[in-house]
């Protein structure tokens, strides 16, 4: 039976879904199929208005339903929309659900350009489910970067919208965002006049943690991160390896326990022996620990062996989202060129 949609409550309901990319499903989100048994608009209504705002429950709402029309019926005015929506069997709540737990990071319509007015990215739209690892895959000057400082606000966008946890970027206070995310550069970027114990327990000693709570941390992480507390708590930098250094450098982004960690290269000064052997350190931490990684590279055999999916960049625009399976079989002309050149032993992308 056919259900019309709440006239209720309309003012704020937003009824235009943009057709994006996403790494959940490597494509346009799919229909609601059979999630759960459906129930009433009222149920429904009733339970998104409890999963936040007004606006932000209403705005999953019509994103939610209108997963169930194509990329292009689903945008228009919200009267449009609406009588589209009319036409369809009664929604399923587990799909509205899904995308409150599952989407962590969303790029609606995302472009930057700099002071200048030089285009550094392009129109993406890309979503990152809650536990993935996402690998921002390509050349120099693609736009990985400047999409992961996109994702922390350490950039604003010229235009669209970038979500965390459901928020606009914007709508975040800056510091309180970063702080919610772990952050891994390359070479780990230390402190140079700090101790191991310092570089590690920062963030937990600016959030105001009680010092033996610091303490306890702070060995934990080095432990997690296979280095014996007792031999490196009080080294410096300095007195490092390269892959010690990086090691530190991941212990301190965990250390505040974010659900989101951002990393831009962070294994791309090691040695090659040293960098497979963290890689796959990595991998094994990562299924320990769920968390949700974006990852920035341009080593595709790096990002076949640490990616979820893989969202493949070239010139500030999204080519297209693919497990590592799919990669590898990919028709795409530049992915194509990437799994070539990985087959022939350069799996860097100096194509």
């Amino acid at each position: 039976m056919r259900k019309e949609l709440p006239s209720s409550d309309e003012e704020g309901w937003r009824a235009e879904r943009r057709g994006g990319l996403s790494s959940c499903s490597g494509g346009f989100t799919p229909p609601c199929g059979e999630i759960n048994p459906p129930l009433s608009f009222a149920s429904h209504k009733a339970a998104w208005e409890e999963s936040g705002s007004k606006e932000r429950s209403a705005d999953l709402f019509f994103r939610s339903a209108a997963c169930q029309l194509s990329a292009r019926e689903s945008r228009g005015p919200k009267e449009q929309v609406r009588a589209r929506l009319t036409a369809l069997t009664p929604l399923c709540p587990g799909n509205l659900m899904s995308e409150i737990e599952r989407n962590v990071i969303e790029f609606r319509g995302v472009s930057f350009h700099t002071a200048n007015s030089r285009l550094l990215l392009s129109d993406l739209s890309l979503r990152v489910c809650r536990g993935e690892t996402v690998v921002l895959l390509g050349r120099s000057g693609s736009g990985k970067t400047t999409t992961l400082k996109l994702i922390n606000r350490v950039l604003e966008p010229t235009a669209g919208d970038v979500r965390v946890e459901g928020r606009s970027t914007l709508e975040w206070d800056p510091i309180r965002l970063r702080r919610s995310i772990g952050y891994v550069i390359q070479d780990a970027g230390l402190f140079p006049h700090f101790t191991v114990e310092r570089n590690v327990g920062l963030l937990p000693q600016l959030e105001d943690w009680a010092p033996a709570k610091i303490r306890e941390r702070v060995r934990a992480m080095l432990d997690l991160v296979g280095l014996p507390p007792d031999q490196f708590l009080s080294r410096y930098p300095r007195e490092l390896s390269g892959g010690q250094r990086q090691r530190v450098g991941v212990a301190r982004a965990l250390a505040g326990d974010p659900p989101l960690l951002l990393m831009d290269e962070p294994f791309g000064a090691l040695d090659p022996l040293t960098r497979a052997e963290i890689q796959h350190e990595f991998r094994s931490l990562q299924e320990r620990l769920k968390k949700t990684i974006v990852f920035v590279t341009h080593d595709m055999r790096e990002a076949l062996l640490l990616g979820t999916h893989i969202a493949l960049l070239e010139g500030g625009k999204l080519v297209g989202v693919f497990t590592p399976a799919e990669f590898l079989r990919a028709s795409d002309p530049l992915a194509a060129a990437y799994v070539a050149a990985f087959r022939t032993g350069n799996g860097k992308s100096n194509l």
